[in-house]
């Protein structure tokens, strides 16, 4: 029996969902995950030491694996980074082909690697790919020696530890597969199907390109399937091909079906389309992939509609990383966090400023989040990277711009073949920013006045030595073609920073909508303008009146905030791990102005209370929370988006009280007795406020409805000193099993259970069984500690916790947090 204050156990279990991928990504051949046993050392190496990876300098390492994030964080870094260093690093693993697999294509399929990297078989090259997140592959059947073992070495240079504006991580972030195929085979990412919706008929077009790797002709038969949710087929067609020996073939078909369950926000339905290939009655390839039916709009004067309904883009701007766990990529995490924000509201995301892994897409599918894709955040020439600190004192210029040149074309092409067959996507974006005045283009419009609100000679005025804006049209142009060659589709769009500067080149109009980032007072001016331009916020911020341009003007179809979530990199002054601007913080936890989202996007009845005292100014502390507030002229009049469910201070100190909520009035209680009268909502802020003094005890909102009707109660209450760890339950434990993640978040609790959000104690995690401790976050942007070891202090009271299974099934894991003066908590992790 196990004595504890809080004990439980959860179950591991797989579990399958309605529009989740079945084959490997690459989308061709039998392919096969291979993230264990890798070894790996960090340092650069000769080719020789690289092969001989048994000494002790080499340790063992599963995949994904990100070694920056395994590092100390040290001011000698770049601020841009997140204060974490880069470096060279060598990846090995020994692989054993079998002998029956000669005659066979065999390749390593590498979802993503940052960067530079370099892929060695048996100490021979097989390719480089500068672009750390662009997907590839390498065909290596020539290289093997089958029946014995072989060595897979990878060479990974982020030696210009400072080339992004935000944390990238360094090493094999993502899966890595290996491929075998027949002579005869679909091609990678050779599947297209897209789907057109007419009257109460959909048509799924769908383009199969085939490879012949062989010296002769050959003679297949395709077999196309659409089979809907239940696993029923409901539309086939046959066809048959002959490929050229050593050549390629395309086949096209449309696959028909009656009333189609459409694909949309709140009911994300899927179909899956099943590609099967056979030589002389012989399978040689098969591959399946989600897919269905939806339609969308888009108009210079009314927005955005999906299905022919129109809908406000509810979005969010998304860095890849997850706090603790670095770049590494776990599909669990980003299904908790992806869940978290649409409760929040949230209908779209935008892939800042790189395509992210395969698996977010995925689930973007099925839980319904639409998603703008995007590929570049600078092109032929290197942005501003903060060294000391966001906009603090010289920049760096390291970046990507110098294989721009030579690999940007393929990067997009690779991208959007990659992505193509992804519901949620609705838009391809082709940069971010790369307009910014002087950073580095110019144009001499900068030497003019105030336009609209924009003050272009801020930016340093016109620089007649600086890059010539006029070729960002040129740019644009081939980016555009590059993508309408592989799906014509979707819209292209970008992010444009200088739309003043932008509107006097052939940007704008390569584009086939405009992303503004926070420039909503153009929105009128240029929508007068260019009356044929589609407009929408692609970067924002988070202030009621960026929302107020969107909701207010019908041909603004939406907007996506900077951002969604915290991430590492781009950070203040030290101590700062990353950008705090997020709706959830690095655990994943809702921060206030998340809550505060949520009182302007969420359908259902809510209210949030949240306290500061007016000396504190709303706890604005990073960077982007302090200008953000900066824009109020009088910041006693103007309530705080970012105020914590706090109700610990002196007796009698006035503090302000605010509440987000979507209720049409509210009044404010205080151990049952009235103490903030009746108001209506806050037209002008989004957020109601009352000051009133302090007293210990139950602090409750009450929303109504116009009619004066209840509709939503939250509270507060004082909590006395910390004495426990309790473990949070819920869905968000259920994981996958094998090297599946539970995530285990828990709460300072006092004698009562109360949270104590003012507390910090340091948590130390023990795990006895076969399971890993990946990381422990509290979300805290200043704690620059050690994150490597199997302690953490919690924020606000809370931390999330992240353990992975290690395949071995039918066995026990114990997980005991203790702290010292607290209770402490143990669970059993039960392996099915």
């Amino acid at each position: 029996m196990i004595k504890n204050t809080n004990s439980c156990v959860l179950l591991l279990f797989v579990t399958l969902f309605s529009c989740s991928a079945v084959f490997a990504q690459p989308g061709f051949g039998q392919a096969e995950k291979i993230n264990t046993n890798w070894r790996f050392h960090l340092g650069d190496l000769d080719g020789k030491a690289a092969i001989d990876s048994e000494n002790k300098s080499w340790q063992n390492v599963e995949l994904p694996h990100d070694w920056s994030v395994k590092q100390v964080f040290s001011p000698t870094y770049a601020s841009a980074s997140g204060y974490l260093p880069g470096g060279i690093g060598w990846y090995s693993k020994q692989l054993n082909i079998a002998r029956e697999d000669k005659g066979k294509k065999i390749y390593l399929y590498f979802e993503g690697v940052y960067n530079r990297s370099e892929v060695f078989v048996n100490g021979q090259s097989v390719g480089k790919r500068p672009n750390g997140y662009i997907s590839f592959s390498y065909e290596i059947s020539s290289l093997l020696r089958y029946g014995q073992q072989n060595q897979i070495t990878v060479r990974v240079d982020h030696s210009l530890d400072a080339d992004s504006r935000w944390y990238t991580g360094s090493g094999i972030y993502r899966d890595v597969w290996l491929v075998k195929a027949s002579a005869v085979h679909l091609q990678q990412w050779g599947l297209y199907a897209y789907p057109v919706v007419s009257g109460n008929k959909g048509i799924l077009h769908v383009n199969a390109e085939l490879v012949n790797d062989s010296p002769k002709s050959a003679q297949v038969v395709i077999l196309q399937e659409l089979l809907d949710q239940s696993g029923a087929v409901v539309s086939r067609k046959t066809l048959k091909s002959t490929l050229p020996s050593a050549g390629k073939s395309e086949v096209k078909c449309e696959l028909e079906i009656n009333n189609p369950k459409l694909w949309n926000t709140t009911s994300p339905d899927c179909y899956t389309l099943r590609t099967t290939v056979t030589q002389n009655n012989r399978l040689i390839d098969q591959n399946t992939l989600v897919t269905g039916f939806r339609t969308f709009t888009f108009d210079p004067d009314k927005g955005f509609a999906l299905n022919g309904v129109p809908m406000k883009v509810k979005g969010v701007c998304l860095h890849h990383d997850s706090g603790v766990l670095g770049a590494e990529v776990y599909p669990e995490v980003w299904r908790r966090r992806l869940l978290t924000l649409k409760s929040l509201g949230v209908n779209a995301i935008r892939t800042s400023h790189n395509p992210q892994a395969s698996s977010l897409y995925d689930l973007c599918d099925e839980l319904g989040m639409l998603v703008m894709d995007e590929a570049f955040d600078e092109w032929e020439y290197p942005k501003r990277k903060w060294l000391q600190g966001w906009n603090v004192g010289v920049p760096g210029f390291q970046g990507t711009s110098d294989f721009f040149r030579e690999w940007g074309e393929r990067d997009l092409a690779d991208m959007v073949k990659r992505d193509r067959n992804h519901l949620s996507i609705f838009a391809w974006s082709i940069g971010n920013e790369v307009d910014y005045p002087n950073d580095p283009y110019s144009h001499p419009i900068l030497a003019g006045a105030r336009e609209g609100g924009f003050t272009q000679p801020i930016f340093g005025g016109y620089k007649k030595d600086a890059p010539d804006a006029m070729h960002l049209g040129d740019i644009a142009k081939m980016l555009a073609a590059v993508v309408r060659k592989y799906d014509a589709s979707r819209p292209v769009t970008a992010g444009l920073a200088g739309v003043a500067m932008s509107n006097e080149t052939a940007y704008s109009a390569a584009l086939d909508i405009a992303g503004y980032n926070y420039t909503e007072s153009r929105y009128d001016q240029d929508h007068k303008r260019y009356p044929k331009r589609i407009i929408f916020g692609s970067e924002n911020r988070h202030d009621f009146d960026a929302w107020k341009s969107v909701k207010d003007n019908e041909h603004i179809f939406g907007q996506f905030l900077w951002t969604g979530i915290d991430y590492l990199g781009e950070s203040g002054r030290w101590p700062s791990r990353g950008f705090y601007s997020g709706l959830l913080d690095f655990a994943g936890f809702i921060k206030p102005r998340g809550y505060f989202r949520q009182s302007l996007w969420s359908d259902k009845p809510m209210a949030y209370l949240g306290t500061y005292s007016l000396n504190e100014g709303g706890n604005a502390k990073d960077a982007w929370s302090v200008l953000e507030s900066e824009q109020k002229l009088n910041k006693s009049q103007v309530p705080s988006m970012d105020a914590w469910p706090i109700w610990n201070y002196q007796d009698g100190q006035l503090i302000r009280v605010v509440c987000y909520t979507n209720a049409r009035q509210m009044r404010l209680e205080l151990n049952g007795k009235v103490v903030g009268e009746n108001k209506k909502y806050d037209q002008k802020h989004g957020i109601t406020y009352w000051d009133i003094p302090f007293a210990p005890g139950k602090l409750e909102i009450v929303g109504m409805d116009a009619g004066n009707n209840i509709i939503v109660r939250q509270q507060l209450q004082t909590s006395k000193r910390p004495t426990g760890i309790k473990v949070l339950q819920g869905d968000k434990l259920q994981v996958k099993a094998k090297k599946g993640i539970a995530q285990l978040e828990l709460q300072i609790v006092d004698e009562e259970g109360i949270p104590v959000l003012i507390s910090d104690e340091e948590i130390t995690c023990d795990i006895t069984g076969p399971a890993r401790l990946l990381g422990m976050e509290a979300g805290d942007n200043a704690d620059m500690g050690d994150y490597t070891d199997h302690k953490q202090r919690v924020y606000h009271g809370k931390l999330i916790v992240y353990i992975q299974a290690n395949g071995k099934p039918a066995q026990e894991v114990l997980v005991r947090f203790t702290s010292p003066w607290l209770k402490s908590a143990e669970l059993r992790l039960e392996l099915l």
